[in-house]
């Protein structure tokens, strides 16, 4: 009861940090991390111990992966190949199916990038896609929204998925696999089809005098289609190639190892990243001081993620040596609930007291950790896909990206409510039917 009590203050304290005090949830992890572990009997002296180590582990396994997904992500961003993507789709798509073409370049362009950086490329888009339709804005921007969050809750090499995947244990390549397979169909249902509904609701009209922001640089040309698709489809072919020919054993032979090999996420990004920086930069007039300037300030950009995701790293690890880790997870063994269930319970509730999707991933992974050593290899990245789900719902006032989506499309605090938020809320309630279904076959 004690170890329990010491999680329950813990994670209060996490979220009063966050969300009262409006402090950086990096230090609000450290905090939290740190009465956690004096609450549960660790010596003051010794209480920072474990967090440092969860947090160099978890660095050192996640944070070179962010860091070349960050790269690839500015490359395609400066480069101008999210653009050519997003204006070849709408070049030829028919109007009645712009939402479904909204819903494609998102989750086209939101593989490699943040979700963040997403919004900011793509919104703008959405914006001025819905005012030369003359359509509501919100008939292609929940469809582009749905993609990006989608990806960002499913999918490496984003920031959450990553932490659980490392944290779990789970084979990166297979969750991947298996991640395509549950975020298709829930995008299709929390996007176009869930905005012909909503429309009804918030029917506002883009603004008059709404541009599209230019992402590019100036360059001597842009890639082609071709080539910036090339790019974020690149470590999604390899990984999967390198995990296909694990799974089925054919490892034994040179041909075999090396797809491993280049299979892994490090290496498979890095490879990326190179080839980015040759087909989006070098093959367009960048050379090689520009090429660093933009790794630079990619790395910087990504920096703030990596904190985030590390101290969340340094808070599992403190709840697994503290022992509390082990009594949550007798706790739900002994209620015999669904460990899928489970997992994307304790995200939910993480992730509605600190408005942090990245923190309700990477703190309820941890928690899971014991309860996961049972589970086999496909049922430990369904695992991560419960979280990741879990992880997204009820968007409110304490997130970012409630007030980023409100400002972008000129919403009320109602409106919003409407719209962004409900959409999340889908997403997660369908990303989890559909999880747990894909569970009754694997």
């Amino acid at each position: 009861m004690n170890l329990i009590i010491a999680a329950i203050v813990g994670i209060i304290v996490i979220v009063l940090l966050i969300s009262v005090v409006k402090l950086h949830p990096f230090l609000a992890l450290m905090i939290g991390s740190f009465v956690m572990a004096v609450s549960a009997g660790i010596s003051y002296d010794k209480s920072f111990t474990s967090f440092t180590d969860g947090l160099g582990s978890t660095v050192s396994s996640v944070g070179i992966l962010i860091a070349l997904g960050g790269i690839i992500g500015t490359l395609l961003t400066v480069s101008g190949g999210a653009d050519v993507i997003v204006d070849t789709i709408l070049s030829r798509t028919p109007s009645h199916l712009l939402p479904w073409a909204m819903a494609l370049i998102a989750f086209a362009v939101g593989i490699p990038l943040f979700f963040e950086v997403g919004v900011v490329i793509l919104i703008p888009v959405v914006i001025f896609a819905a005012h030369r339709a003359n359509k509501p804005v919100i008939l292609l921007g929940i469809p582009a929204l749905a993609g990006l969050s989608t990806l960002h809750a499913f999918l490496p090499p984003h920031p959450g998925p990553l932490a659980a995947i490392s944290a779990l244990n789970a084979n990166l390549g297979l969750t991947l696999g298996l991640g395509l397979l549950v975020a298709i169909p829930t995008v299709i249902i929390s996007g176009p089809l869930l905005a012909k509904v909503m429309v009804r609701w918030v029917p506002i009209m883009a603004p008059d005098n709404t541009k599209v922001a230019e992402t590019a640089e100036s360059q001597s040309s842009k890639p082609s289609f071709g080539a910036a698709l090339s790019v974020i489809l690149l470590p999604v072919v390899l990984m999967l190639a390198g995990s296909i020919i694990d799974l089925t054993g054919q490892t034994g032979n040179t041909i075999g190892r090396f797809f491993v090999f280049i299979g892994q996420p490090l290496e498979a990004l890095l490879i990326t990243t190179l080839v980015a920086m040759i087909v989006l930069g070098t093959m367009h007039g960048a050379g090689r001081d520009k090429l660093n300037s933009i790794v630079g300030t990619s790395i910087g950009s990504v920096s703030g993620i990596l904190l985030i995701v590390g101290a969340g790293g340094g808070f599992k690890q403190t709840l697994v040596d503290s022992g509390i880790g082990d009594v949550i997870a007798q706790g739900i063994t002994s209620s015999s609930l669904n460990p899928l269930i489970a997992g994307w319970l304790v995200a939910v509730l993480i992730r509605v007291a600190t408005g942090s999707a990245t923190v309700a991933t990477v703190t309820a992974s941890g928690i899971m950790v014991p309860l996961a050593t049972g589970l086999s290899p496909t049922h430990l990245c369904l695992l991560v896909l419960a979280i990741g789900a879990g992880s997204v719902i009820f968007s409110h006032l304490n997130d970012a990206g409630f007030w980023l989506v409100k400002e972008y499309f000129g919403m009320s605090v109602g409106q919003t409510f409407k719209t962004w938020t409900l959409m999340e809320t889908v997403l997660s309630v369908v990303g989890l039917i559909f999880t747990l279904l894909l569970s009754l076959v694997v």
